[in-house]
């Protein structure tokens, strides 16, 4: 008998998985693994409003381009700031991991999206998805995203938690039977680190540095609990006073107090996801500990600061970076069995295409 249309067509093309991250966009395909891994930039010029570069080639023009050339960011926070440029980023994405020769290669499509989005942010980003050449796109929330990816069992009754530190905004979930029971979002992730650092350094040793210096600064010697051996690094800038190039050496302690703020806050927000937490769950949790994904859960010695405020095991997905995507490909390859983890919008579509 003839296979209905979506399955003939689902055997002509590749679907995709996509992790619309605020600072990193990763794209995976579904029998090729993670194939994009690219900073999510885009430059363009003031005038005509069009697109030049995308990525990794836009990142690098930041601070270096000219009056008439931007290199923004399309989302801020972990929404989208700008519906058009994440329009034209996502089609680029997705165009880019098409294989061109099947003969229809318009694919499925699964974004991850943070929890705390409103429901119109979730319709700009489904829209945005079908805009840019999917055949069908559906939406989940970031932190189920990154437990299917680092293999909990978020199907099962039983309790598993995951904090999920992205660029914009951290995302921290308990989850059992395939839905979140409670969960924190908040604002506050790597870009907030990134800024407190420029603050401290304009503040304490009257230096203007970039974006660029402070995020390199909190990877090498930012830290979220005392050091086995604390280290040092030179941050380059200009100075506020003379407005001449300068630099400064900084300790890891300057940074971790520098970084106080932003940690203290994801502490809470953990916190206060715990404290609405089941008493039953909270026991799974205790035998099963915490997992950490995202870019920001590599901030050193973060896993350990947890642990102490929440006397429970608190550790690192194995690839943090690239559990989101990871939990969306697995979600794309099987939509059947994960049809519970979609955001809620996007279960009516679902259940009418089955």
């Amino acid at each position: 008998m003839f296979k209905p249309l979506g399955a003939l067509l689902g055997m002509f093309s590749r679907d995709i998985g996509i992790d619309l991250g605020t600072a990193t966009t990763l794209v995976i395909v579904h029998g090729r693994g993670i194939v994009i891994n690219e900073p999510s930039f885009v430059a363009i010029d003031k005038r005509t409003r069009k697109t030049l570069a995308i990525g990794a080639e836009a990142k690098e023009m930041v601070g270096r381009t000219p009056a008439s050339i931007i290199a923004i960011r399309p989302l801020r926070d972990g929404v989208i700031s700008d519906f058009d440029i994440t329009e034209k980023m996502l089609h680029y994405f997705i165009r880019k991991v098409q294989d061109r020769r099947l003969f229809n290669s318009s694919p499925r499509v699964v974004v991850g999206i943070p929890s705390g989005v409103t429901e119109v942010e979730k319709r700009a980003v489904h829209d945005a998805t079908l805009s840019a050449g999917a055949r069908e796109a559906y939406l989940v929330e970031e932190p189920i995203a990154s437990a299917i990816g680092a293999d909990l069992p978020v199907n099962e009754s039983v309790g598993s938690m995951v904090i999920d530190i992205g660029g914009g905004t951290t995302e921290v979930a308990v989850i059992s039977l395939g839905g979140i029971v409670a969960s924190r979002s908040i604002r506050v992730a790597g870009d907030e680190m990134d800024e407190e650092i420029i603050r401290y350094a304009r503040q304490k040793y009257n230096l203007l540095i970039g974006e660029r210096m402070a995020e390199r600064t909190k990877i090498a010697i930012g830290s979220a609990h005392p050091l086995p051996q604390e280290q040092t690094i030179t941050i380059r800038g200009r100075n506020l006073i003379t407005g001449l190039p300068d630099a400064v050496e900084v300790s890891s302690v300057e940074i971790r107090e520098a970084l106080s703020g932003p940690v203290a806050l994801i502490v809470d927000a953990v916190k206060s996801t715990l404290d609405e937490t089941p008493p039953e769950l909270v026991a799974d949790l205790m035998e099963q500990g915490i997992v950490m994904a995202g870019g920001g859960s590599l901030l050193q010695g973060l896993p350990e600061r947890l642990s102490e405020e929440t006397h429970m095991h608190v550790y690192r997905a194995d690839d943090p970076i690239t559990c989101v995507v990871r939990g969306a490909g697995k979600i794309v390859e099987d939509l059947d069995r994960y049809y519970k983890v979609l955001a809620t919008t996007q279960r009516g579509a679902l259940a009418h295409s089955r």
